[in-house]
């Protein structure tokens, strides 16, 4: 059984407890992967299993799969140290991963009821979901049941995405190895422009409507590379024209002209650019555009304009899973969030998601400490305009 620590008068000193865990602990991943994403999959389970935990279950494809019944006992793929830490350094989800929308609870209820079900039968006391916003919209509605319906099981959201738009967190676990993966990339690309003629080299990144990642490509720049010749963020709209021109300026003066853009740049209509090149039909169950082909629209638009060769580059799931060249804070963060969600759910909290807090910039440091959910999920932080 769990109790709750007493609460304490507001201005005093609060001591944090948590007994020894009775129940069992249940983790999915949901969303795109990441090169990290495992790691905090591997946090949950060590500190989950040192808390007392019987068993950590792993939810074969995120909620979705729950709903079918489909999940493993993760102690019988975990077997010892030397596991824990191959599972950190494995890319893509390990337990599968899915895009599922939970319905709002007046409009089925019996999902819900499913649900909870299967996880009085499996004896859940916590339950943690490695995603990023959509992930934590799962979060907020089961925590919210929970409360209305007098549920003990406690719901902490785990935070996941190369996108690093998660509101009220420093940065999010995978952005760091994806934020290398493109400085590294995009230099790349650079180098691989030295010795040609006129080319216009485009780079898609991901990142929809933050862009977060674009911005990485700055970190191209260095002593041995200036970096890519233009940036485009999906937080300023996009003109076409005024881009066409800068093209033409930097062609007259370079023999190559790199540009990072966003998958998610939008004319000052509302338009994504990529539409105009293609029809955008698949919306996923949380009504976000599959979005791609931007660098094409705009690689053939600038051959035609100036009559130059040149090339489109998507990055694409590329920057997802690249663990080859993974950071290594990154890794650490992540796992050391994954703990901390199993943590916070053992001490009383639920309904909540775990945030990266800096602490210092020089030495670098960052702690972890719990948000509420709800003024996290379907939310979006974007780039600040002054660092643009």
């Amino acid at each position: 059984m769990y109790i709750r620590p007493q609460q304490q008068p507001a201005g005093k000193h609060t001591e944090r407890r948590y007994f020894i865990m009775k129940g069992n602990v249940i983790v999915g991943q949901s969303g795109g992967p990441t090169a990290a994403i495992n790691s905090s999959l591997a946090g949950v389970y060590r500190t989950a299993k040192d808390r007392g935990a019987n068993k950590v279950y792993g939810m074969l494809f995120g909620i979705q799969g729950l709903l079918q019944e489909r999940y493993i006992d993760l102690s019988e793929y975990i077997t010892n140290d030397l596991d824990t830490e191959l599972l950190k350094r494995t890319p893509a989800a390990f337990l599968g991963s899915c895009r599922y929308k939970l319905p709002e609870i007046h409009e089925n209820k019996d999902v819900y009821e499913k649900i909870f079900s299967i996880l009085e039968k499996l004896d859940i006391e916590a339950f943690i979901y490695i995603g990023g916003n959509d992930s934590m919209d799962t979060i907020k509605k089961l925590s919210d049941y929970a409360i209305v319906t007098g549920y003990r099981t406690r719901f902490i959201g785990c935070p996941k995405t190369i996108d690093n738009d998660l509101a009220l967190t420093d940065h999010t676990p995978g952005y760091g190895s994806a934020a290398k993966y493109i400085g590294t990339s995009v230099k790349e690309i650079i180098r691989d422009c030295f010795p040609l003629g006129p080319l216009h080299n485009p780079a898609n990144l991901m990142g929809r409507n933050a862009g977060w990642l674009t911005g990485a490509a700055a970190l191209a720049k260095g002593e041995d590379c200036l970096g890519p010749d233009l940036i485009y963020l999906p937080e300023l709209p996009f003109d076409i024209e005024a881009f066409s021109e800068k093209v033409k300026d930097l062609l007259a003066k370079k023999p190559s002209v790199v540009v990072a853009v966003s998958e998610g740049i939008r004319l000052a209509d509302g338009r994504y650019v990529c539409e105009l090149g293609q029809s955008v039909d698949f919306v996923d169950a949380f009504g976000h555009k599959q979005l791609s082909g931007t660098a094409n629209y705009l690689a053939s638009y600038i051959a035609g304009e100036f009559g130059c060769k040149t090339r489109a580059i998507e990055l694409s799931t590329l920057q997802r899973s690249a663990s080859h060249c993974a950071s290594r804070v990154d890794i650490l963060e992540a796992y050391q969030v994954g703990g901390a969600a199993v943590k916070a759910a053992d001490e009383g909290d639920s309904g909540k998601m775990v945030v990266l807090q800096r602490l210092s910039d020089d030495p670098y440091q960052c702690g972890t400490e719990v948000k509420d959910v709800h003024k996290i999920a379907n939310d979006e932080k974007v780039v600040p305009r002054e660092w643009v």
